[in-house]
């Protein structure tokens, strides 16, 4: 017969000394470490196959919930009662082969900045809302900064093994952010209001992230910094504002940096800005099954930016995604201007990608963030855009760009080969045939194009 697991709480009395040995401290009111004990009949090796025990494993094909220290924490009586301390005391418990579980129907406010950096092999399951205070005053002066684009996040997940997954909500309540930032541009070197990225990893390897809505954030949605082996399943990404004059603003479903293995599959993102866009030295990207509604597009970049810093982006392949009612559609950015830096996006391709309603089906822009055509010819791109494929992208364009529905102009200064197109097939609502154009491009790139100054938009 198995035994069953000893429930250790704030209520109940510890049964026996080699207990009170493991949990000796004060537990936090209304938490739990529930404590598996070993059962000598079960054979792990049955998890890989059929039988009772196969079919107890979890969704990530690893250890089974039930096999796992498991830990839970009071919620949130209101918006305004802070549980940081209790989620921090239950990350570290639940670290090293446990289990944090947010439960359902609950919601557990943050409100302090948390350093998660610490962590390996842990579970933490969130089937409630996990929800961000919108103290603006406190989040200015209490963050994790980075210089890069002058991002801040709430927390730093960090560490190895890291499985984050569940039917909850990561709730970066956004507006209040949105209606302060109206206006404002968060590259402007004058900005000094920093908001939020709601979910950040620094120096973290192999985390997995699945079934979770990440809803609402202040700035970036995900943000991966100096991580390797990051993976996103069944994920929901949305940023909507309740102000019709404040829409969300950078808003991003993906941004990286200093990244080796980024995986999206099976995910749907609705928010003002980039659904997906790796930026400086991220390599090896997978991402299939992708829907995207009112974006920038699935963009490579923007990279180049900063002055004599080399940047890349290589090895992509972008499969089977939905593009609706958006700014961009398939991109690649990369800037311009007397003071950037240089480098190379490399190997990417864009297979069946479907486009519905948007202004740029297929855009290649190397003279990014609003540099004027002057500035861009007199200070070109450094960035070489080399090996890119755009394979079976279909639908229509919005028509703003007339009938043109690719551009891809490149840079006088850069180099710009092995740009291949095949089976495009995008109307525009102002008629036909559709235009496709292209400059300082080496080579046939497949397809019929015609030099900018010929296009009728």
């Amino acid at each position: 017969m198995k035994s069953l697991p000893i429930l250790f709480s704030v209520a109940a009395s510890l049964a026996s000394a080699s207990a009170i040995a493991l949990e000796s401290e004060r537990i936090p009111t209304g938490a739990s470490i529930t404590v598996p004990r070993h059962d000598p009949q079960f054979d792990p090796s049955l998890m890989s196959r059929g039988g009772e025990q196969g079919k107890q494993k979890d969704s990530w094909g690893n250890a089974i919930e039930k096999d796992r220290k498991k830990v839970t924490i009071r919620a949130s009586k209101h918006d305004r009662d802070d549980i940081s301390d209790d989620f921090l005391w239950a990350i570290k418990k639940a670290n090293h082969g446990g289990l944090l579980h947010l439960e359902k129907g609950k919601k557990y406010v943050i409100g302090k900045k948390l350093d998660l950096s610490f962590l390996k092999d842990i579970y933490v399951k969130i089937d409630g809302e996990l929800k961000f205070t919108n103290d603006i005053d406190y989040w200015q002066a209490n963050n994790f900064y980075y210089d890069f684009q002058k991002s801040i996040t709430f927390w730093v997940w960090g560490g190895e093994d890291i499985k984050i997954y569940g039917s909850g909500v990561i709730n970066g309540n956004g507006q209040k952010w949105w209606d302060g930032f109206a206006g404002s541009e968060i590259l402007d070197p004058d900005n000094e209001y920093y908001r939020p990225i709601l979910f950040l990893t620094d120096n973290a390897t192999n985390v997995e992230v699945k079934g979770l809505h990440l809803k609402d954030s202040p700035c970036w949605t995900n943000f991966f910094v100096r991580s390797n082996n990051i993976v996103f399943d069944d994920v929901y990404i949305s940023a909507v504002s309740t102000n019709a004059s404040t829409l969300p603003k950078n808003t991003d479903g993906f941004d990286s940096l200093n990244v080796a293995g980024l995986t999206v599959l099976n995910t749907r993102v609705n928010v003002g800005d980039d659904c997906f866009s790796p930026k400086p030295n991220t390599s090896d990207i997978l991402v299939r099954n992708l829907w995207c509604n009112g974006t920038h597009g699935v963009s490579m970049g923007s990279i180049g930016q900063y002055p004599g810093v080399l940047d890349y982006i290589a090895n992509a392949h972008i499969e089977n995604v939905t593009l609706l009612n958006g700014e961009n559609g398939a991109r690649l950015k990369a800037w311009a201007g007397p003071d950037v830096g240089y480098g190379y996006i490399r190997n990417v391709t864009y297979k069946d990608i479907h486009v519905e309603n948007t202004d740029n089906p297929i855009v290649l822009d190397q003279c990014y963030f609003n540099i004027n055509s002057t500035v861009c010819a007199e200070n070109p791109s450094q960035v070489d855009i080399t090996d890119i494929k755009f394979i079976n992208v279909y639908g229509t364009s919005s028509g703003k760009k007339g009938r043109v529905v690719a551009d891809l102009t490149c840079s006088p200064g850069a180099t710009c080969s092995g740009i291949h197109l095949e089976d495009i097939d995008i109307t525009s609502p102002k008629g036909g045939p559709s235009q496709i154009v292209c400059e300082n491009i080496q080579g046939d790139i497949g397809v019929d194009c015609i030099p900018k100054n010929e296009a009728d938009n």
